[in-house]
Parts: C-alpha cells; structure tokens; sequence
C-alpha cells in the first residue's frame, strides 16, 4: 500500500545496499569494505574532539578536511567538495548538473545507484551496454550527450579504463559534464584528478570508504573545477549545509595526513588481491583484471549462484547479481590474507564437490 506516496516515489526501484548481517563470526566480503582498521590517528583525532564541542554544529565548509585534501592531492580548497559518503556527493552532483528532460549515458554494467539517482531527480538515462569482455565502449560515448557518469575503475568488475581514453571522452563531450566516480582508484588505478584544471566539465568522486577503511564515518569528496563546485555547494546549502559532522571532519582530515599508513594498507590490499587472482584461476575461475578492492569472478562449470549458496553455508558471505551477463559471477572482496585462504578452501571444496 503505498498511500500518500507521490506519484514519483511510487515508481520508484531503490538502490539495494549489500547486506550487513547480524552474525558474528562470518567473513564478510560482501560490501568492499576495507579488512584493516583506520590509522590510529583517527581514532586519536575523535577522541579528542569528543566533549563539549558537540554541542555545537560543524563547520558546514569542513575546512579542516578540504585544506588537508588540498594539500595532499595538490588543488585549490575551492576545488574540493565534502559531502555524506560518496553517493551523498554523487546524488548533489547529479541535482547539480542534469535535470528533468537531460539524458545521461552510463554502462549497463556498472554501479547500480547511477539509475536510481536518475528516476528520483526525473533524469532520462541511456545505458551503453559494455563490450564482451566487460570494457567500456568508448566510441558509443564520444559526441554531444547531457552527461555521462563512469565508474572507474568500474564496479563490479573492477575494469579500469585507461586514462587516454577517458581524456578522448572529455574532447568529445566539452559542453556536458563527464562524472568519474573513483571509489576504488586508490588500489592500483590512476586518477583523473590531475585533469580537472584542463577540463573544465570534469568532476571527480572519491570516498574515505575503501582505502582509508572510514566507511563507518561515510565521507567523500570530489574536486572539480571551482565553478562545479560552487554549483554542487548550491545543491548542498539548499537541502543541508551541515552534511559532515565534527567526528567525520577531524577522523577524515586525520586519515589523509597519514600517508605511510594509507599507502601500505593499500599495498596489502594490492598483493593478496594478486595471489588469490592466480589461486582462484587455478580452480577453474575467470577472474576479470581488477584495479579495486574486489574480483568479480565466474567459474567454468559451477553456477555463480551455487557458490553463493555454498559459501553462506560456510559462513561466507560474497555478493550475488542475479542480472543478465552478471548472474555467473561473484564479486568478492578482498579480506586479509586469513580470510582469503579461507575462502579459497571453501571454492576449492565447491568446485570439486
């Protein structure tokens, strides 16, 4: 019974978020969350803004963190936009840049919040079906569109498109504005942050979810020319100028300045996503070439969807898209070393029963 519902809400199919069970005790590679813990710093810079100051708003700039990311990436603080997670920032930019009668192009494949996002703002989009082997077809994307939104590297299959590429789509399209959303660029992919000042329609989308192990905190950000930013500020400041709270800011800002700290997490990531690639091949698995922090993985004569099933039973949950050209695969986020051995017997077991 959807009373009271307005006729948009009505129709609306809503992102279906991964699952965040209960249990204890499984291993949990589901949701790409980071296996290690945030830097100590972190937990230090909360702590010691707990007290008295949070009876007080933040600051809604969050100019603590967008000076600490200023500095490390190398921009102007007005190129740098904060916001709720990665999706929240992504949701403004997409108020910010299209609207109702705008058509926007993205891979069928790919992050499956980009279609929601476009029924809720009444945004036409039009999805470029990937090529066989799941890359993006970059000649159906060059010309004049109202927007195009790429993940890359893309989920879920952790296919990055090169960056002289994405550079042909940018000349192609220099009226729209092209979104790169980098959830996952920090484990091997390259940015096209050092773009932005050559191209003014660019914006790109980060998170301190992945690689920086904040997902908890949900913070993301984007840099962009200073006129995108200000117009994703408009959206912002006319629905909620306080998006950050004072624990995200500080931990955030924490995390960013540790740089040794962030750098060999994501090593380790790097290096067990690489031997449990060459262990799953060895069991039979196609494992697509990954630059994120999962595999998207499908095996020669075992159904995606037994394995699921298998796995759960064996306390180990991975994720499961029962959808054309994806349903005989499993994308499985990388866990520690411990964790990922576990997961390879538990396969190797599957595929051999």
């Amino acid at each position: 019974m959807k009373e009271y519902w307005s006729s948009r809400i009505r129709q609306l199919t809503p992102y279906t978020p991964g699952e965040q069970p209960k249990v204890q005790n499984l291993i949990k590679l589901n949701t790409n969350e980071n296996p290690y813990p945030p830097s100590p710093k972190v937990t230090e810079a909360i702590t010691a803004e707990l007290g008295q100051s949070l009876r007080r708003y933040p600051d809604p700039e969050g100019s603590t963190l967008r000076a600490a990311l200023a500095r490390r990436y190398g921009v102007r603080e007005g190129q740098v936009f904060l916001g709720n997670g990665s999706d929240e920032v992504l949701a403004f930019a997409f108020q910010a840049f299209f609207g109702p009668g705008d058509t926007i192009l993205f891979p069928d494949i790919t992050y499956s919040f980009y279609p929601v996002y476009a029924a809720l703002f009444g945004i036409q989009c039009c999805t470029v079906p990937l090529n066989e082997d799941f890359t993006v077809p970059v000649e159906q994307l060059l010309g004049q569109h109202c927007g195009i939104v790429l993940a890359n590297p893309n989920a879920p299959t952790g296919i990055e498109l090169p960056q002289g590429e994405l550079v042909r789509i940018l000349e192609a399209n220099p009226d729209v504005v092209v979104i790169v959303d980098e959830a996952y660029v920090d484990f091997g992919g390259t940015s096209a942050l050092p773009l932005i000042d050559r191209y003014p329609n660019l914006l790109v989308v980060q998170t301190m979810s992945k690689s920086r192990s904040l997902a908890g905190l949900r913070v993301g950000f984007a840099f962009g020319n200073e006129n995108l930013i200000q117009a994703v500020n408009c959206v912002k400041n006319s629905m909620n100028s306080y998006t950050l709270d004072r624990l995200a800011i500080v931990g955030a800002a924490a995390a960013v300045e540790d740089e040794a700290y962030f750098a060999d997490r994501c090593a380790a990531v790097v290096n067990t996503r690489a031997w449990v690639t060459e262990r799953l091949e060895g069991l039979g698995f196609t494992v697509l070439p990954s630059k994120a922090n999962f595999l998207f993985a499908s095996h020669e004569a075992v159904p995606a969807r037994a394995l699921f099933a298998g796995l759960r039973e064996a306390g180990i949950l991975v994720r499961y898209f029962d959808a054309p050209r994806t349903d005989q695969f499993l994308r499985i986020t990388v866990g520690t070393d411990e964790e990922m051995a576990t997961l390879c017997r538990e396969l190797e077991r599957l595929v051999q029963s």
